[in-house]
């Protein structure tokens, strides 16, 4: 009785695998396309150029990461790339990424932004300069690399240089921030995907983004100078300059732009004879030592509480 019993489980086990087999078959072949991307790398293997497999290497390429996007989701079905059975080159994929992609610069970012959207660093996006631009996540980063010249800060100045000559030429001067010793990259005062302070910065403004490191200058002072709580670039340039602590140009003339009762032509300035005998009144021609600096070190903001005139606002003490 009971080898009855096992013989008729046997039975029924075999007739369910037999009819349960072929859709099974058919799911798993159906899964190893859209998810496994057998579809792929039936051709792209590891011998191919370009090396598209080094994408395993990458975050984006984690199997243990359900997040890990497919071929297809990011180039298309392609069914026409994939099919194509000629002797020549078959027809491109349905969306490409290379510098010669016909598909429009929108269109490749919302690949990527179909992810990457949730991201606050790439939440102003849409409507930035680089996007009003039409260019897109691949005009800076490689996804298939291992390494991503955009993500490293050695090298993400050649990423940013490729298009941003002056800035180049600016790094290069006597005077700069550490960018090329690869101290200071680009990202640390810019959010290339956009933000809501002016040209991209970090901060709501330049000085917020430049406090972020010269904390010594935000104050608040007793005598506050308004270029400094207005616009570090009024004075500085912050890519580089040949004049010391990244200057626009050498005092006195940088104070003089905006000081002008304090100095005359250049023929008065350099007449070390000619004293004023009324300061601020009827046009000073004098700037004793021809540098500003000298008197006015604290030329960021001070605590010097004196309201003596001539005001010595800026000094030390």
């Amino acid at each position: 009785m009971k080898l009855w019993k096992k013989v008729v489980t046997l039975v029924t086990f075999a007739i369910g695998v037999a009819g349960i087999a072929p859709a099974f078959a058919a799911d798993a072949a159906k899964d190893l396309v859209l998810k496994g991307d057998a579809k792929c790398t039936a051709c792209h293997d590891e011998a191919d150029s370009p090396k598209l497999l080094a994408i395993g290497k990458t975050k984006h390429g984690t199997r243990a990461d359900e997040r890990t996007p497919t071929c297809t989701k990011c180039h298309g079905d392609s069914d026409k790339h994939a099919d194509y059975k000629g002797k020549d080159k078959p027809p491109k994929p349905d969306v490409t990424f290379a510098k010669d992609s016909s598909n429009p610069a929108q269109q490749r970012s919302d690949v990527c932004l179909g992810c990457h959207k949730k991201d606050a660093k790439r939440s102003h996006w849409e409507g930035s300069t680089h996007q009003s631009q039409e260019v897109a996540c691949s005009s800076c980063h490689t996804v298939h690399a291992g390494h991503d010249k955009a993500l490293d800060k050695k090298t993400q100045t050649e990423v940013c240089f490729a298009c941003h000559k002056e800035q180049r030429s600016q790094v290069n001067r006597i005077s700069h921030h550490p960018i090329l010793e690869g101290k200071v990259a680009c990202s640390d005062c810019h959010n290339p995907h956009g933000s809501v302070g002016p040209k991209l910065m970090k901060g709501d403004s330049v000085v917020e983004t430049c406090y972020a490191c010269h904390m010594e200058k935000r104050g608040p002072f007793v005598w506050n100078h308004a270029p400094v709580s207005e616009d570090c670039a009024i004075c500085h340039n912050p890519h580089g300059s040949n004049v010391e602590s990244m200057l626009k140009t050498r005092p006195p003339f940088l104070c003089h732009q905006c000081h002008t009762p304090h100095g005359g032509n250049l023929a008065q300035l350099t007449n070390q004879s000619a004293r004023p005998t009324s300061v601020g009144r009827n046009g000073v021609t004098y700037t004793q030592g021809r540098g500003c600096v000298n008197c006015h070190t604290q030329v960021h903001g001070s605590n010097n509480p004196a309201a003596a005139q001539p005001t010595p606002q800026f000094m030390l003490r």
